[in-house]
C-alpha cells in the first residue's frame, strides 16, 4: 500500500498493513485523528507527525496502545528520502535488538519510489514522558541518565563488524560515506549557506568565530575523515537535547533515528552534553560529565575505550559538527527563534572555549 502524506491517508486498512509486520494478527478497525503536525509546527522540521486514537480486532497482542504517532514524510520535498530511509532502517533492523529507552515500533516503510515512509511508534506521552529543549532547566541528574543510554548503546555495536561493509547494519554508512553523509556534507551545503547569507545574527556568528561557511565544511570533512580512524560504534547522530524525552522517573531516552552512522562515540556525547545545558553549568561540569560516560560505557563491556583526554579532545573537535550541521542547516521555522539562538549560542561559546578551530586545524 501507498504510505500516508496526510493525516487522512492513515486508514484502519493501512494501520492494519503496515502494522502487521511488526505485530502479527493486528487488525485495527477503527481510527480517529486527534492531531496532525506539519513543518514549521511545534518543533516539526523533517517530518510530520500524526497523532490517532486506535481500536484493535480480536486476536491480536492485549498490550498494544491506544493512541499512537505516525511519522510521514515532509509534504513533497523528496531531498529528505535518505532521512527516512534511515530512521526505517533503525526501527524494522536495530530497535528490536536493543534494550534501550527509545521509543517502541509497531512498525516502518519506506517506499524508494516515491520517497514515502511511515513510522508508527507509541505515545509517549502515555507513560508520562516530557520533551525537553534548551528553554527548559535540565538537571545534571537527567544529563547522566542520558549519557546512560548513550552508553548503552555505544558498548553494543563497539567497533562491531556488523556497521562495516558486508555487515548486516552497513546501511548506516557513517559520517563520510552513504545517502545521509551525502545529503548532509553535499545536499545541505547551498542550504547552510543561504541560512548565513540571509540569516543577520547567523553571519555575525560565524563572523565571531572569524570564520566562513566553506571553512566550517571542511573543518567538519576534515574531523569525520579522522575520527574515521579511531573506535566506531553505532551513533544516534542528531543528540541534541530537544532529540531526548524524560519519564517521571526522572530517566531519560533517545528520540529521532534520521542520522544514526557508524561514528565516533564522543559525537553523540559533545552534542548532548553542549545544548543540554548552560553555558555556566556546562563549562562547570563537562569534565566530570564525559568521565561518568566513560565509566558507564567500561561497565556496559568496553574495555578498550579511550582515554578520558583522548575522548575529550575529541568531545572538543566534535564541536564543529554542531555549529555547521547541526544548527547553522536549521531554519529558524524548524524550532522558533529562541530555541535557534540558545543552541548557536551554547554551541560557538563551547567550540571556543575549546580551541576547537585549533583543534581542527591539528589535523592538516
Amino acid at each position: 500500500m501507498a504510505h500516508p502524506t496526510s493525516a487522512a491517508d492513515i486508514t484502519p486498512a493501512y494501520l492494519t498493513w503496515l502494522m502487521a509486520q511488526a505485530v502479527p494478527g493486528v487488525t485495527v478497525t477503527h481510527v480517529d485523528m486527534v492531531e496532525a503536525k506539519t513543518y514549521g509546527e511545534q518543533f516539526v522540521s523533517t517530518a510530520g507527525r500524526v497523532i490517532v486514537n486506535v481500536r484493535y480486532g480480536p486476536g491480536g497482542p492485549e498490550d498494544l496502545p491506544p493512541r499512537l504517532i505516525v511519522k510521514v514524510a515532509r509534504g513533497v520535498d523528496k531531498i529528505l528520502a535518505p532521512f527516512y530511509e534511515n530512521e526505517v532502517n533503525f526501527y524494522n533492523r536495530v530497535r528490536p535488538e536493543l534494550d534501550l529507552e527509545t521509543p517502541r515500533s509497531f512498525g516502518a516503510g519506506f517506499d524508494a519510489k516515491s520517497s514515502d515512509f511511515a513510522i508508527v511508534l507509541e505515545d509517549l506521552t502515555l507513560r508520562g514522558a516530557t520533551f525537553p529543549s534548551v528553554l527548559s532547566p535540565v538537571t545534571l541528574d537527567t544529563v547522566r541518565s542520558i549519557l546512560s543510554q548513550q552508553a548503552k548503546l555505544h558498548a553494543r555495536f563497539w567497533e562491531s563488524p556488523r556497521l562495516r561493509p558486508g555487515g548486516d547494519l552497513a546501511w548506516a554508512g557513517s559520517h563520510v560515506e552513504g545517502k545521509v553523509a551525502d545529503l548532509m556534507m553535499v545536499g545541505a551545503e547551498p542550504l547552510i549557506q543561504h541560512e548565513i547569507d540571509t540569516v543577520s545574527f547567523k553571519r555575525e556568528m560565524v563572523q565571531r568565530l572569524r570564520t566562513t561557511g566553506p571553512d566550517l565544511r571542511n573543518g567538519t570533512l576534515a574531523l569525520h575523515r579522522h575520527q574515521q580512524s579511531l573506535p566506531q560504534t553505532l551513533v544516534e547522530g542528531d543528540m541534541h537535547i530537544g532529540n531526548s524525552y524524560l519519564l517521571p522517573d526522572g530517566s531519560g531516552g533517545l528520540l529521532d533515528w534520521q542520522l544514526t552512522c557508524r561514528g565516533h562515540h564522543m559525537h553523540d556525547v559533545s552534542y548532548l552534553v553542549t545544548t543540554a545545558l548552560s553555558v555556566e553549568d556546562r563549562r562547570a561540569h563537562e569534565k566530570d560529565l564525559v568521565r561518568f560516560y566513560l565509566d558507564r560505557l567500561a561497565a556496559e563491556g568496553v574495555a578498550d575505550a579511550p582515554s578520558f583526554e583522548d575522548s575529550f579532545t575529541e568531545f572538543g573537535r566534535c564541536l564543529i559538527w554542531g555549529v555547521y550541521i547541526g544548527w547553522l542547516t536549521t531554519p529558524v521555522v524548524n524550532y522558533g527563534w529562541e530555541i535557534n539562538v540558545i543552541n548557536h549560542l551554547r554551541l560557538t561559546t563551547a567550540f571556543e572555549d575549546h580551541g576547537s578551530a585549533r583543534l581542527i586545524a591539528q589535523l592538516g
